[in-house]
């Protein structure tokens, strides 16, 4: 019975061997076969990882008292501290509020340009109008953000082109640039001149897997074109409208705190300060690593919350989600 049940493992062993290196010369066969995908891969890979994977660490300084001198590990920890002292200043609400606003304006008026546009130029029969637009709409993406507020405080300053325009007209001029009211308008205007041609590429990349045969059929049937767009178009890129809106809301209160930097100044602070703003003037300019930790963790958590909620609603009513 010993020298059985020895014999028994003994080919077990061999069998278990033999599927290990079975499964291994696959993985290779298969890792040799793709190599260069994989070495594509490897790049982007690569860079969420460094950038932004490992830094993932350094959100136990929202919980301690950060040292430079002590490092992250040795400095004291202080629990809830900074959301504390973050929460307890009236000002906070208003970050929050004016950061709500501002992605409530872009999800409302930015998101929908660049599928309008991408319908539109669906529609377009003629290919060379149809490729002029569609560069003029792309080539405003590779401008630098710089350049491009730039050109905006020049335009809207009280010399610049608009006013110049009004002073024609017989108006006076206005301080487009310093009115509270206008930022929120020039900042989305702006955001969609530069970024709506672009982002319509993934849509137009979408309508191309419309299968023609439904537009065809929709034909025949005496649909005309805009119950086509209507009943073919739009259900057809409706999951991709879906994830890109999941996206969106996933960086609910991730503002592109940049731009903002580059556009507001001190009369516009009523409307134009966000929380990006907030998290680089505390944790960049006043060395307050800490406290712009626990700021910023809360800004990823509400948008992770966000996009949860969203995602499920999404996958209940559209059979569309993330994951």
């Amino acid at each position: 019975m010993n020298s059985l049940g020895a014999s028994d493992h003994h080919q077990v062993s061999v069998a278990v061997l033999r599927r290990r290196e079975t499964i291994v010369n696959r993985f290779v066969r298969v890792l040799n076969r793709d190599k260069y995908l994989y070495l594509i891969f490897a790049l982007p890979f690569l860079y969420f990882l460094i950038f932004h994977y490992v830094p993932m660490y350094g959100i136990v300084l929202a919980f301690k008292d950060f040292d430079v001198s002590k490092g992250i590990l040795d400095s004291p920890w202080v629990g809830l501290k900074h959301f504390q002292e973050f929460f307890s200043n009236p000002y906070s609400y208003k970050l929050i509020w004016n950061t709500v606003i501002l992605r409530l304006w872009h999800l409302c008026f930015g998101f929908p340009m660049p599928i309008i546009l991408a319908l539109l130029l669906n529609e377009l029969t003629h290919e060379k109008f149809k490729r002029l637009v569609q560069s003029s709409t792309y080539l405003p993406h590779f401008i630098s953000l710089v350049v491009v507020c730039g050109m905006i405080v020049s335009f809207l300053s009280t010399d610049g082109i608009v006013n110049n325009i009004v002073r024609f007209f017989g108006g006076k001029p206005f301080p487009w640039i310093m009115a509270p009211e206008w930022f929120r308008p020039i900042y989305i205007l702006s955001g969609i001149w530069q970024e709506a041609g672009w982002t319509s590429v993934i849509y137009l990349a979408a309508l191309t897997a419309i299968n023609l045969e439904l537009y065809e059929a929709a034909a025949i049937d005496g649909a005309n074109r805009l119950q086509r767009l209507i009943h073919i178009t739009v259900p057809g890129i409706l999951p991709t409208i879906m994830v890109m809106l999941l996206l969106r809301i996933g960086q609910f209160l991730a503002m592109d705190y940049q731009k903002v930097l580059l556009l507001y100044t001190g009369a516009t602070y009523e409307t134009a300060d966000i929380l990006g703003t907030y998290i680089y003037r505390r944790g960049i300019l006043g060395a307050d690593f800490s406290f712009a930790t626990a700021v910023g963790l809360f800004q990823s958590l509400v948008g992770l919350i966000f996009i949860t909620i969203t995602n499920w609603i999404s996958k209940r009513t559209t059979e569309t989600s993330l994951w």
